[in-house]
């Protein structure tokens, strides 16, 4: 069974025991966290939401907070003397996917 699942914005396809990575949540390593914005229900039984399927829950675990890989911002002008570089760390929570339920 697998679920469509709404956080940050972004949209996930997940299964039982899935390790994903999201935008930034609130919460220590090892909290308990529910989704109740579930767009789509997959397996044997497909269920498809208007806009969420009612009723349907994903629940998980915050395995882990961290930053994401540094990525580097560069704006320059030619011959305008003007050069602007930033850093970026996107910060992440790893979640691991314990139950699907309907």
């Amino acid at each position: 069974m697998y679920a469509v699942i709404k956080t940050g914005g972004k949209q996930y396809r997940v299964s039982e025991g899935d390790r994903l990575r999201v935008e930034k949540l609130e919460g220590a390593v090892g909290t308990k966290i529910e989704f109740a914005e579930v767009l789509m229900l997959g397996g044997e039984k497909v269920a498809i939401g208007k806009p969420i399927v009612a009723g349907a829950k994903v629940s998980a675990e915050i395995v882990g907070q961290g930053l994401g890989k540094k990525i580097i911002v560069f704006k320059m002008k030619r011959r305008k003397r003007y050069r602007n570089k930033n850093g970026h760390r996107q910060p992440f929570t790893e979640l691991r996917v314990g139950s699907i339920s309907a």
